[in-house]
């Protein structure tokens, strides 16, 4: 495995190999390695090359969010990476990605309007420009991406569709712990009490599911129960649940179809989001 720091290296390396007929996957990460991001990289290996690229990325943090704080540790994710097969660790300065003056930014409407884009207004900006980056930088035949940033999916989706990009999105599964929590470098927040309570997410999000499961159809029903479960847990905040469609992230006030149901909480001073996927039969 090889790590590249600079963006002319990584495009001429990339180039040559898609030249020379090989297939390249890549995995956008901000590091802070877990098994969800360990499960990105092994989907990628169905690709002759697998590229990580490793940079937590300021135009996605907000005033007054965790920027500073980001859980960073470069040789631990060096050492992840390598252990599941990949090849190329793009790792990249700052200024490196964004050198001064920057004047260019990519904003997808409508698909970052609700959840998160609410909430955190600026931050899909900030994906998307330097998610358009990456793809020029390492223009690769696929690129991974998890489930449980689901919104964030929906967006890249979006863009790569609207600008014609030549690269297949790929979304993976969440990842969870044995107790339902889905797996997220931000967990590494939580102390013990917190980390229990943020179980609270998951546990709301099976209730969805049996309420759907049992016949709910009525968006209200599953917002109310959604409500109910965090009543019971004192440490936990409940930023929003919406249950919306899982293409334009439109809200929705009867399920028909493939929903999303998502949260978004904060739990101590950790903001924790997660969803699921369901399939709505008559």
């Amino acid at each position: 495995m090889i790590v590249v720091e600079q963006a002319g290296d990584m495009q001429a390396r990339i180039g040559q190999l898609k030249r020379d007929g090989w297939s390249v996957g890549l995995v956008p990460t901000m590091g802070f390695f877990h098994e969800g991001h360990l499960s990105l990289m092994r989907a990628a290996r169905e690709n002759d090359v697998v590229v990580v690229s490793l940079f937590v990325n300021p135009a996605q943090f907000g005033p007054g969010e965790d920027l500073a704080a980001y859980p960073r540790d470069l040789e631990r994710d060096l050492k992840m990476a390598e252990s599941v097969g990949v090849d190329i660790v793009f790792h990249p300065a700052p200024e490196e990605m964004y050198p001064e003056p920057f004047l260019t930014h990519v904003d997808v409407e409508r698909v970052t309007a609700g959840l998160c884009g609410r909430s955190r207004p600026g931050h899909f900006r900030g994906v998307t420009t330097v998610v358009t980056k990456l793809l020029h930088i390492i223009p690769a035949d696929r690129a991974y991406f998890g489930q449980k940033d689901a919104q964030q999916l929906a967006v890249i989706r979006q863009m790569v569709r609207d600008l014609n990009m030549d690269i297949e999105v790929v979304a993976c599964p969440i990842i969870r712990e044995p107790d339902g929590l889905a797996m997220s470098s931000r967990n590494a927040y939580l102390g013990d009490a917190e980390r229990r309570a943020a179980t609270v997410l998951h546990r709301s999000l099976r209730e969805a599911e049996r309420l759907v499961e049992s016949g709910e159809r009525r968006a209200t029903e599953i917002e109310a129960a959604v409500h109910t479960v965090f009543k019971d847990e004192p440490l936990a905040q409940l930023e929003y649940i919406e249950v919306c469609d899982n293409i334009g992230m439109q809200p929705i006030a009867q399920l028909e179809g493939t929903i999303l149901v998502a949260v978004a909480a904060k739990i101590g001073g950790s903001r924790l989001i997660d969803n699921v996927l369901l399939k709505v039969e008559d």
